[in-house]
């Protein structure tokens, strides 16, 4: 007989080793700034050994003290990777933080691994168009997987995860994991719908990141390599929250899917041309435009105010809402920080205006933060207006960590004290 929930098993602690109690939690995420910066300095303190040794650890939503929470601010660059580095190591030693600054960098490796193989990206995409007309045609499929998104799979710990996604647009890294196994191996349902249920209603919700975790679970980004959810694992690690899961799969064969085109090396723009006048659009890509390696600044700044769409099924309201404020938060900072005007353009028909308001001001380029793989993207450059040259800037930060994302993550970690000691600041 399984023990009762919160009882003690052989082996797990009551609470997670390291935790310290002077460690504020983090309840919720505000759309601005200044919010991810408050949080930053929060944390800090405890981005070291506390960090390391709690980190996997999924105490609930009430109790996040154990993990920095700043991935909402950082996945649309309110703050960026450096700006977290250099406050990480301005506390701390590379080697005491060494946790933490590696969970940095697998952000830029998914980013520069999904740059290195963009197909992977469109297939998935079409792959979801496919996979909700199944559901159309196919009630048994339809029903489990109403079951699973709406946290009726009468799985205790994946139901309450299903829940809290949707309340609050976040999971813990190990609870997306373990949701994410018990959703292709348990409930055998399509990774990609999986993939897209998390894409809708996270607020941290990026292409490359949800795309290339969900594959590498199900043994595709590492071919033959899957994570199986293990109920023992689990109960250790939520510290009993849960009943004791029954019947998830004890075995995980990999995804299997047609052969990938050979990895291609990104080919990323040059600086922009100083001395001509343009234009800065900005996305949810890049909110910290301020810190663009721009020539000069802009005449006049654009900004899309809502998220592209991610899914043919709508985003979360708690999603669209969080980034439609990022942005216009970033766009009115912006414009006060080039002292110039932020003109929000109509999400329906942006292309016009834009083109419109640019022919007025005698504008002939656009420039804005490069757009990696994704929503984005597929926005931008599938409608670009032809009358307007479209600048894509790169940041140093993308130019360095990309090159050593074309395979497994192995080629990047050897490579982060050279990176950290290239990108951080110096005294």
């Amino acid at each position: 007989m399984s023990p009762p929930s919160g009882a003690a098993t052989p082996g797990r602690p009551s609470q997670p080793p390291g935790l310290s109690p002077q460690a504020p939690s983090i309840s919720g995420w505000l759309p601005d700034r200044r919010a991810a910066l408050d949080r930053l300095e929060d944390f800090i303190p405890y981005a070291g050994r506390p960090y390391a040794l709690s980190r996997n650890f999924d105490l609930g939503p009430q109790q996040r003290s154990n993990i920095s929470g700043l991935s909402p601010w950082l996945r649309h660059r309110v703050i960026l990777e450096e700006e977290v580095l250099a406050a990480v190591l301005h506390q701390h030693a590379p080697d005491t933080a060494e946790a933490f600054i590696r969970e940095v960098f697998w952000r830029g490796y998914f980013k520069g691994w999904l740059e290195h193989n963009p197909a992977v990206w469109h297939r998935y995409r079409q792959s979801v168009s496919q996979q909700l007309t199944r559901l159309d045609s196919q009630p048994g499929l339809n029903s489990r997987y109403e079951a699973a998104v709406s946290g009726k799979s009468g799985i205790a710990c994946f139901d309450a995860w299903a829940s809290e996604l949707i309340a609050t647009g976040y999971l813990h890294n190990h609870a997306r994991m373990w949701f994410a196994s018990i959703w292709i191996f348990t409930l055998q349902l399509p990774w990609e719908l999986g993939a897209d249920f998390f894409l809708r209603h996270l607020l941290d919700g990026d292409a490359a990141s949800n795309t290339c975790s969900w594959r590498w679970v199900g043994g595709l980004h590492t071919r033959g390599k899957t994570y199986l959810a293990r109920a023992g694992n689990i109960d250790q690690y939520t510290l009993g929250r849960y009943p004791l899961p029954a019947g998830l799969a004890d075995v995980a064969l990999p995804i299997e899917e047609a052969p990938l085109a050979a990895a291609r090396k990104p080919v990323l723009p040059g600086a922009l041309p100083p001395g001509e006048r343009y234009g800065l659009l900005i996305t949810e890509e890049d909110l910290f435009t301020e810190t663009l390696p721009l020539p000069q600044p802009p005449e006049v700044i654009f900004y899309l105010p809502v998220p592209a769409r991610r899914s043919p099924v709508a985003a979360s309201a708690p999603v669209t809402e969080f980034v439609s404020s990022l942005i216009a938060e970033a766009a009115g900072r912006a414009g006060h920080h080039f002292s110039t005007e932020a003109i929000s353009l109509p999400p329906d028909d942006w292309q016009a205006a834009l083109a419109e308001n640019a022919l007025r001001r005698g504008i002939k380029q656009i420039a804005t933060a490069y757009l990696p793989a994704g929503p984005a993207r597929d926005l931008v450059t599938a409608h670009w207006p032809d009358t307007l040259a479209l600048h894509e800037v790169v940041r140093p930060y993308d130019r360095a960590v990309w090159p050593h994302a074309s395979a497994g993550f192995f080629r990047l970690k050897k490579a982060i004290p050279a990176l950290l000691q290239g990108l951080m600041p110096t005294d």
